[in-house]
Parts: C-alpha cells; sequence; structure tokens
C-alpha cells in the first residue's frame, strides 16, 4: 500500500467525509469562522485607510495633523482588535478540532473492537495503534492550522481582488492571471506528494508495529539472543522512514515556499512595470502602489501559508485515508441475531462443520459430533490438526459457511451475543489479565457479581489461598498482563473469572497446562464439581488430564479420525494409544 497513490476523487470524498464531523458542531464552527472573517476584514481595512489617507493629504501636500492622528489610531485599533480576535478564533478552532478528533477516536476504538479475528491475524497490533493515534493526530493538526489556512486565504483572495478591482481593474485583471500559475502548482504538489506521504505513514506503522513486537515478546528475545537481528530489522524501517521524510523535504523545499516566492516576485515586477510605464502618461497615485504592493504581500501571504500547509493537508489525508479504510473494514466479527432463545441445557451438536482460515485450504474437514448436557468432550491431537479452530468456531470468533453448530437444538448463528458470552464460558492456555486488582479481574466489572460472589468462585477453583496471601488480598493490583504473577496464578485467576460467570456451557483450552501437578490435582476435583449439570469441551495436550471424559476426540489434519473413551481407544490400537504411549515413556 506504501506505493500506491490517492486519486483527486478518492482525496475529495475523504474531505467530504472528514467535513462531515463538523456537523454535531455547528454552532461552534459558525463561531470560529465569523471571527476569522473579521480578522480577514481587519487585514483588508487597514491598508486601504492609508491608501485614502496618503492620496488626500499626502498626495495633495495637506499635512494636517488630525487626519494622521485618525489614521494612526484606527490603524492601532483595527491591529489591536486583530489580535483579540485572533486568540478567539484560534481558541474556537482548536476546540473544534479536538471535538472532532475524540469523536473520530471513539469511533476508531469501538470499530477495533467490533472488528473479527481474521483482521487481527492480518494486520500488526503496532499498525492498528498508529492509525488510532498517530494518524488521528495528523488529522487534527488539518483542522486547527489546515482549515484556519485554507478558509482565510479563500477570504483574503475574494477581498484582495475585489479591492483591487475598484483601484484598477486592467491592474487587478493581470493579477488575475497569478492564479491558474498558482492552481497548476497546488495540482502538481498534491500528485507528487499523496504517494510520498502515504509511504511515510506506512513506514510509521511499520516502526510502531516492530517496536510493539518487540517489546510484547522481549523475554524471548533476549533468551534467543536476537537483539541484532530485531536491531537491523528497526534499522532498515527506519532508514526507509527517514528516506521517505527526505522525499518528503526535497519535494516540499522545491514546490512550496521557493516556486511561490517566484511567483510573488513576478507579481511584483509586473506592478512596477506597470506603475512606471504608465507614469509616462499619466500621474501614478502614490496610495494606489503603495495599496497594490501592501494587497499583493496579503495576498501572497495566505498562499504561503497554505502551500505550507498543504503539506500537513496531504498528510492528513493520507491518514484519513488509513483511518477510514479501518472504519470501513467489512471483516467483521460474526453477525449475531437478537432472537429470544436462550441456552438452556447446554447440548452441543457439530453437523458437518468444514472451515477455512483463508478460503483455500480446509483446517476443519466434515466434523460432526455431539455433546449431551454434563458430558464432558475431550479433543486430541497433534498440533495443527483443528482442535483450536473448533473451539474458535464455537466461541464465535469466526464465520462459517458449511455446516452448522447447535446449542440446544438451535444454530449459534441465532443467540444474540451477549447470551452466548454469558453461558458459554471460555478458559485459555494463556490467560490474559487486565490492569486493576484481582477482584476486577475476576469479576470483569459485572456489578451483580459481588465480593462474596468473587471470593467463592475463588475458593471454588482453590485460588483463595495465595490471593490472601498477597499484600492487599483481591484488592492487590495487577500489572499489565499480569506479569507479577506465575502462569499458574495466573491460570487460577482466569480459572476463578470464568466460574464466577455460573455458565452452562465450560470450554477449556489446554487450561491446566500451566499449573503444577500439585496445584492440578486440586483443580481436576474442582472441576468434577464444575462439570455438574455443564457441558464441558475440552482440549488436552496431557492425556492424563481427560481419561475420565464421556467421549474423547482424536483429530489429524482436520478430521475426527478415532472417537470413544480412554478404554476404548486404548483397545483400538490407533493414533490415541500411540500418544498416550509416548507421553508415558512406554515403547510400544
Amino acid at each position: 500500500m506504501a506505493n500506491e497513490t490517492i486519486s483527486s476523487k478518492e482525496q475529495r470524498a475523504i474531505l467530504r467525509r472528514l467535513l462531515r464531523y463538523l456537523q454535531p458542531h455547528k454552532k461552534l464552527l459558525i463561531i470560529a469562522l465569523f471571527l476569522l472573517i473579521l480578522t480577514v476584514i481587519g487585514d483588508l481595512v487597514g491598508p486601504y485607510l492609508i491608501k485614502v489617507y496618503i492620496d488626500d493629504y499626502l498626495t495633495l501636500r495637506h499635512f494636517d495633523r488630525n487626519p494622521v492622528m485618525i489614521l494612526a489610531v484606527c490603524y492601532f485599533t483595527i491591529q489591536v482588535l486583530n489580535v483579540v480576535i485572533t486568540y478567539y478564533q484560534m481558541l474556537k478552532f482548536q476546540e473544534l478540532a479536538l471535538k472532532v478528533i475524540q469523536q473520530l477516536r471513539i469511533d476508531v476504538f469501538s470499530k477495533i473492537h467490533k472488528l473479527g479475528m481474521r483482521y487481527f491475524d492480518q494486520v500488526p497490533a503496532g499498525s492498528i495503534v498508529s492509525r488510532a493515534t498517530n494518524d488521528t493526530e495528523a488529522i487534527k493538526d488539518m483542522f486547527v492550522t489546515v482549515l484556519i489556512s485554507f478558509v482565510q486565504a479563500a477570504f483574503l483572495i475574494v477581498g484582495v481582488y475585489i479591492i483591487m478591482f475598484i483601484m484598477n481593474a486592467k491592474l487587478a485583471f493581470a493579477m488575475l492571471l497569478l492564479l491558474p500559475v498558482i492552481i497548476y502548482i497546488i495540482y502538481i504538489y498534491r500528485k507528487m506528494s499523496a504517494v510520498v506521504y502515504m509511504k511515510m505513514r506506512e513506514k510509521l506503522g511499520e516502526l510502531n508495529a516492530r517496536l510493539a513486537e518487540s517489546l510484547s515478546g522481549m523475554s524471548i528475545v533476549q533468551v534467543f539472543r536476537q537483539e541484532d537481528r530485531f536491531n537491523e530489522e528497526f534499522d532498515k524501517t527506519n532508514e526507509e522512514h527517514f528516506q521517505a521524510m527526505m522525499d518528503n523535504t526535497k519535494m516540499n523545499s522545491l514546490l512550496l515556499r521557493p516556486i511561490i516566492d517566484l511567483v510573488y516576485f513576478t507579481a511584483i515586477v509586473i506592478l512596477l512595470f506597470y506603475f512606471g510605464w504608465t507614469s509616462f502618461e499619466t500621474a501614478v497615485e502614490v496610495g494606489v502602489v503603495y495599496a497594490f504592493i501592501t494587497y499583493m504581500n496579503r495576498f501572497f501571504d495566505p498562499i504561503n501559508q497554505m502551500m505550507e500547509r498543504l503539506a500537513l493537508f496531504q498528510q492528513a489525508i493520507v491518514a484519513a485515508s488509513r483511518v477510514f479504510s479501518l472504519l470501513d473494514n467489512e471483516e467483521l466479527e460474526p453477525a449475531q441475531k437478537n432472537d429470544p432463545i436462550h441456552v438452556s441445557n447446554g447440548q452441543i451438536e457439530f453437523k458437518n462443520i468444514s472451515f477455512s482460515y483463508d478460503g483455500k485450504q480446509d483446517v476443519l474437514k466434515n466434523i460432526s459430533f455431539t455433546v449431551n448436557p454434563g458430558e464432558t468432550v475431550a479433543l486430541v491431537g497433534h498440533t495443527g490438526s483443528g482442535k483450536s479452530s473448533i473451539i474458535n468456531l464455537l466461541m464465535r470468533f469466526y464465520e462459517f459457511e458449511r455446516g452448522d453448530i447447535l446449542i440446544d437444538g438451535a444454530s449459534i448463528k441465532n443467540y444474540p451475543q451477549v447470551e452466548l458470552r454469558d453461558k458459554v464460558g471460555l478458559v485459555l492456555q494463556d490467560p490474559f489479565l487486565f490492569y486493576g486488582t484481582v477482584a476486577s479481574n475476576i469479576r470483569l466489572y459485572n456489578e451483580k457479581l459481588t465480593l462474596e460472589d468473587v471470593k467463592d468462585a475463588a475458593e471454588f477453583v482453590q485460588a483463595n489461598d495465595f490471593i490472601e496471601a498477597l499484600p492487599d488480598g483481591y484488592s492487590n493490583k495487577v500489572t499489565e498482563r499480569g506479569s507479577t504473577f506465575s502462569s499458574g496464578q495466573r491460570q487460577l485467576i482466569a480459572f476463578a473469572r470464568t466460574i464466577a460467570t455460573n455458565p452452562k456451557v465450560l470450554v477449556l483450552d489446554e487450561a491446566t497446562a500451566a499449573i503444577d501437578t500439585e496445584t492440578e490435582v486440586g483443580i481436576q476435583q474442582s472441576l468434577e464439581k464444575m462439570r455438574k449439570g455443564r457441558t464441558t469441551i475440552a482440549i488436552a495436550h496431557r492425556l492424563s488430564t481427560i481419561q475420565d471424559a464421556e467421549q474423547i476426540l482424536v483429530l489429524h489434519k482436520g478430521e475426527i479420525v478415532e472417537r470413544g473413551t480412554h478404554q476404548q481407544l486404548i483397545a483400538q490400537k490407533g493414533l490415541y494409544e500411540k500418544m498416550y504411549l509416548l507421553q508415558n515413556g512406554i515403547v510400544g
């Protein structure tokens, strides 16, 4: 995408979409524009007043002090008012920009939580962070500086030409010829800068992605001595970002102020030539000369500002295209209906489920099985056999098109998402703890759960002893990802979190892998109590933990190749028996 460009049509569409964010703040926008118009009027009136007094008094040799004093007072008053009005104008535009970016960031953050897992499989976390922070900040600069400069330039250009036509229509018409030149320069700049800025934003996103990856996996980086490789990769991306920045600098150095200054000096030469030529035939009014030169300055100052802000505008357009691509992404989490159905018994049935992550290669092939209420079904198999994919579909992390999954006879596609999340509890192999307290991580801000409920859930999974031993007990602070706890402690808290919701269906993704043998014995006892009245699906690598399951499904390359109880599978002398013998160190 770094080498792609944004067409003029796409840029206009992006700009219109950005401006729609101003609609809820119309009153604030009107106030800001009104103040801006007042400052423009002040810039236009001042030179015209001086021109009038120069023509009426200095040129006619009437050196009356009163008009000069009036001129000084008027001009000074206009400048003071301009300073005051400019302050409030900047204040209102800043407030307007911050309100827009505040809403845009809320939209981005909300959309991120609605995206499906496929999106996060494809886009690095650092790139997503860059869109929510750096790109929205670039858009803010557009509303603060670019919008002011463009509107101010538009009013000033129109006002300057109106006054110049009043003073000298022929010369004003000649100055009109400058506009096509300036418009053409802007067109060239926009065309060239779109590619450069897209590359800049992409490389910045890559930098964030590499930084996020190294920070999240720092222990692995250091253990396997990958620091040099990460440094080299980061340096390479950083160098590419530097080159993109240099391309931007070279482009700006040529097409912004230098070119506009050349056009400005050309305009001054034309003015001086015109006044010098006409002075041979008629007297030239000094006030008109002063006014035209002053208005040329007034004309080119906003043009220069606008051209300099055009760089920010292009950055904002590119940044907005990245933000809107996220907002428009259709890789949403699976849609849910809001039929008034509830999980009552927890019977689960997979009917001929086939599934592919990339649409090319199936990771699940014609999977069919039934789990009755209160039963435990275990999924075993080698890495990549499809165990986690079954869990992903059951939890509605991914959409499926072939086959169906039923809970209590109804397709899970028909259940409200809230019902599925409440009645299906999940414990992952790598538990995630949020910043907060132990109690908040178990309760997960569910106001219905009291502290007693939290403690009961912790006691149920035998987590209460280590929690009570903490300095602040259930109020003990939890750092990001629970880094101060052991793997087993994090798993126990995750276990308590799931039990606190009292689910009908329990899904365990190798949930006891990080727990020591002694603790595991206690948890297995707790699991026996938990399974009563609950449907349980467990992924297990240690076969010793699922020997009491009512049904064990052995998967291989996305297919169920064996099924039965532990004893039945051992008797079949198939893949399950080989796995069991290997784990127990028995040579068959």
